[in-house]
């Protein structure tokens, strides 16, 4: 098994082509890819639907890609130009299914046989082997939630991992890219199963405030009380408690952790699922979030800062190598437009902390509108967060 990752400055999409072709080719030393996966700048948008032709020269037996914000690869991370980024693998003894999928044409989550359909030739639950996903999707146009569950439900206990395409700003202004055709809409993925495993890391970038609390009364995304107080009185409460510094970050930087494990003593970094706190509902104290916790579950309230980022980010690399039987070939890393230098004030933030636990692994990806990545065995959609895959071969 073998990756490689690069970037490309070059003004035109051409060029750009031609620099990674040359690139990846070197570093794959003549071997023909079968996995490659590419990630383009808004700022050759009007050349998108020449990137399967300008990328044929590699041969690569499974294409797919996507717009971005933002690119990532060969140790950098391109924001705010033109950009192309490459990541590419040989990966022998996998099945690789790419696929397109819109959501009118998604399954129930009751239909096993068509949500196998789906992943081609490597789908379905009948083998022991896991099925993992690696799925780009349009936020305008993809009911990604949905997507997800069915996935987690059919695909035979894989990692589904991605993100979010970004640049555009409406339907029909991102792109997404399966072989030779170029999609406005929907999800591309790729299905693999074989001589593969991929460990996923989900650095949330939150520390927890307060202590843990029970919702002792919820409705859907409406939290009305949390520890038999009304929401709002519990949230105050806690407010008045911090100090200067977090009280401030508390008036931005405010989310709410759901605690995604069984009921336990204490709850640690990668218990929780990070989830946005909508606002307040005056009129019964409650609190709207972007989730729907139920009566008796655990929540905990989290911020979130440059500094918060960078230490949950550490913590989430330094834990990986430390149970990490070996070390990945490769992998990507999926990064919210919200990260990158605009929180950090320099660029190559996360690229650079993974350099720094793993080494010169090479790492492709793109800033997102969503990450997609599993906490506690279920995959979500996340907000600021930095998700990585990282492929190694099965242990023999």
């Amino acid at each position: 098994m073998r990756f490689a990752s690069t970037t490309s400055l070059a003004p035109t999409l051409a060029a750009a082509a031609r620099e990674v072709i040359d690139h990846i080719g070197v570093a794959l030393q003549g071997a023909r890819p079968d996995l490659l996966v590419a990630f383009v700048s808004t700022q050759h948008a009007g050349a998108w639907g020449d990137l399967p032709r300008l990328l044929a020269p590699l041969g690569a037996r499974v294409v797919v890609g996507c717009s971005a914000g933002g690119v990532i690869g060969g140790g950098h991370e391109i924001e705010g130009r033109a950009g192309l980024a490459v990541g590419a693998a040989v990966l022998p003894g996998v099945e690789l299914a790419p696929f397109h999928v819109e959501s009118e044409g998604l399954p129930s989550l009751e239909e096993p046989e068509r949500w196998r359909a789906l992943e081609g030739q490597v789908g379905g639950a009948s083998s022991p082997e896991p099925t993992h996903v690696l799925v780009l999707a349009d936020p305008f146009t993809c009911e990604v939630e949905a997507l997800l569950a069915g996935w987690d439900r059919h695909h035979g206990g894989g990692r589904t991992f991605g993100g979010l395409a970004s640049g555009g700003s409406a339907p029909g202004q991102n792109v997404l890219l399966e072989g030779a055709t170029v999609h406005r809409s929907g999800a591309v993925a790729v299905a693999m199963r074989g001589n593969l495993t991929v460990e996923t890391i989900v650095a949330q970038g939150c520390r927890p405030i307060g202590e843990p609390m029970f919702v002792t009364a919820a409705d859907g995304q409406l939290i009305r009380s949390l520890d038999g107080e009304p929401a709002a009185t519990a949230l105050r409460g806690l407010y008045e408690r911090l100090d200067g510094r977090d009280q401030e970050l508390f008036r931005h930087s405010l989310f709410l952790g759901v605690v995604m494990r069984a009921a336990r003593d204490r709850y640690a970094q990668g218990d929780f699922l990070i989830r946005n706190i909508v606002g307040l509902d005056r009129d019964s104290g409650g609190l709207v979030v972007g989730a729907a916790p139920q009566a008796g579950g655990v929540v905990q309230f989290h911020l979130r800062d440059a500094t918060t980022s960078a230490e949950d980010l550490e913590a989430h690399l330094a834990d990986t190598v430390s149970t990490a039987g070996s070390r990945p070939a490769g992998g990507f890393l999926f990064s919210c437009l919200g990260r990158g230098a605009q929180l950090y004030g320099a660029p190559d933030h996360d690229s650079d902390a993974f350099r720094r636990h793993f080494g010169d692994v090479p790492l492709a990806g793109f800033f997102c509108n969503g990450e997609v990545g599993p906490v506690q065995g279920t995959t979500f959609v996340h907000g600021y967060t930095s998700a990585f895959a990282l492929f190694a071969p099965r242990a023999s």
